[in-house]
């Protein structure tokens, strides 16, 4: 079974600097496990099927106008019906004011009540990108990920290959890192994998021969990133002298990391290779294939060959 993850609401009040009308005494222990919200509009009307109270609850401009063309009494029912299912927060946008009730039904039920002065349609994108990234199915994988001309490169290999001496030649030459030896990589769209580093070892990178240093420290602010999107995986190996390694660039291979697929690439280790500057290579060839542009294409057709195109996936999925 897959693994559910949660995000507290304090967090979400402090990350969008939300003004608190109403928090019960529990309000650290109170999380959503739920990366979408919803906008009770029909609830307020008493429409609750397919209702999911896991959600957090956002008013705006729609539901207070028709909150204004109810009656007191029946306005309180309403109220009182949404908060009974133990909604996890509640939100009002475009700072509007609260109904007196409002603030005796969150207490009653203990319901978060907080503001924004930010427009619904605004503050919900906002709401559903953080908890898009904080609620991302995820996995940590071994090896290294630097940004190289915006193109996010993880880097993966068996231990010893080379993996942090390249990251280091490519900080050397202007490139940021994210991550070294653990990679946590989240999965923030169905399309989308982003990576970072683990907060206790976030900057830190190990050289073989010098031990661990900090990066950020060591080459400055303009140095590392703290997230990127994985755009391309490269695997480091030794180099075997029985193995056919592609030189035309083909072939496409993906490696399928919790059901996204990724493109990749599989480099062989030989001294006097200059594997930073391969890797920049790579990552601009990245981009040109992205933007439409195969050069092996073009040059099979200069030749008057055409493009016989095959695919491989490896499957990284775990989770």
């Amino acid at each position: 079974m897959a693994e559910i993850f949660s995000v507290k609401i304090t967090e979400i009040i402090n990350q969008l600097n939300l003004e608190v009308l109403y928090s019960p005494e529990n309000l650290d222990e109170l999380i959503v496990t739920d990366n979408d919200c919803n906008r009770p509009g029909l609830q307020l009307m008493g429409f609750y099927e397919y209702f999911n109270a896991e959600r957090i609850q956002i008013c705006g401009n729609m539901e207070f106008a028709y909150l204004a063309t109810l009656d007191e009494k029946t306005r309180f029912s309403r109220i009182d019906a949404l908060f009974a299912t133990k909604i996890p927060m509640f939100v009002v946008a475009r700072g509007h004011e609260l109904y007196p009730e409002m603030l005796d039904i969150a207490k009653k039920y203990n319901v978060p009540v907080v503001r924004t002065q930010d427009s619904t349609t605004a503050f919900i994108a906002a709401l559903i990108g953080y908890l898009n990234v904080e609620l991302a199915p995820r996995i940590t994988r071994h090896g290294v990920l630097i940004e190289v001309y915006g193109e996010g490169i993880l880097i993966v290999g068996e231990s010893g290959v080379g993996k942090s001496e390249t990251a280091i030649e490519l900080v050397k030459r202007g490139h940021r890192l994210v991550a070294d030896d653990a990679v946590e990589i989240r999965k923030t769209s169905n399309r989308t994998l982003v990576g970072q580093s683990p907060d206790n070892i976030r900057h830190f990178l190990e050289l073989r021969g010098i031990g661990i240093i900090n990066t950020r420290r060591l080459f400055g602010m303009g140095a590392v990133k703290v997230s990127e999107k994985i755009d391309l995986i490269v695997e480091l190996e030794p180099w075997d002298s029985t193995k056919i390694y592609d030189r035309m660039g083909v072939d496409n291979e993906y490696t399928t990391i919790l059901g996204v697929k990724i493109p990749s690439l599989t480099i062989p280790i030989k001294p006097g290779r200059n594997l930073a500057v391969i890797l920049e290579v790579a990552a601009m060839n990245n981009r040109h294939k992205k933007m439409g542009y195969n050069a092996a294409a073009e040059l099979l057709h200069n030749l008057g060959l055409e493009l016989d195109q095959k695919e491989s996936v490896k499957n990284w999925d775990t989770f």
